[in-house]
This record gives structure tokens, sequence and C-alpha cells, in this order.
């Protein structure tokens, strides 16, 4: 199993960036993909999730509108377009994924339901 996020970088306050997570090594199409970030000194956090048929959830109402997820099954890979980007959504985003046949739980946006997770790419906002 493998993903990868890239797309990371840079930016000033009211830029855009679109990160991307291109996966291998299991059957993209039965997974279900979240974006998490993690900022220095804070805990992981849920972004976005996404699941198999490409509906998007939100995990945090707070980024609603500026930060979407989708998703290509033809090319093994899940974005998360940010818009708008603020010092404060500086952080290492990661992406995870979840086989969509496991057991419902009672949030998706917990990072310890997520089976498999990228390295992560490194946003930083600059004010």
């Amino acid at each position: 199993v493998q993903m990868v996020e890239s797309g990371g970088g840079l930016v000033q306050a009211g830029e855009s960036l679109r990160l991307s997570c291109t996966c291998s090594g299991f059957l993209f199409e039965n997974y279900d993909f979240g974006w998490f970030r993690q900022a220095s000194e804070k805990e992981r956090e849920g972004v976005l999730w996404i699941n198999w048929r490409g509906d998007p959830i939100e995990c945090d109402d707070s980024l609603k509108g500026r930060f979407t997820v989708s998703r290509d099954n033809a090319k093994n890979t899940v974005y998360l377009q940010m818009n708008i980007l603020q010092p404060e959504d500086t952080a290492t985003y990661y992406c995870a994924a979840r086989n969509r046949h496991l057991p419902n739980v009672p949030s998706m946006c917990a990072s310890e339901v997520w089976s498999f997770w990228g390295r992560g790419t490194q946003v930083t906002v600059s004010s």
C-alpha cells in the first residue's frame, strides 16, 4: 500500500493550493478517503472525507466553502482544493484510506478509524 501526497508549499494568505494523494496497492474504488491536518504542537484533526461513491463530507464546518474534496478513480487519486488560505491553515496535510466494507463508526473524522496513511505534505501560509 502506498499513498503519496503532493502539492503542498508556501503561499501567501488568500491564495489557493490543490493537494493530491495518489494511491497504489489496493482497490481504490472500494475505499473512502479522508484529509487530515496537523499543525505544530497540535493534534491531528479531520478536514474532509469523501466516500467511495464520491460524496464529500465535512469534518470542520469552519472550512465550509473554502476546502473541497474530490476523487478520480481512473487516476487512483484524491484531491483537496484549498482556497482563500489563511495562516491558521498552516499544517502538515495527510490523506487516509479506509475500506468501505468496514463496520460503521461514530465518526469518520477520527483519525483512529482510518487504515492507511500517507506521509503528509507541508502547507505553509504566510500573512
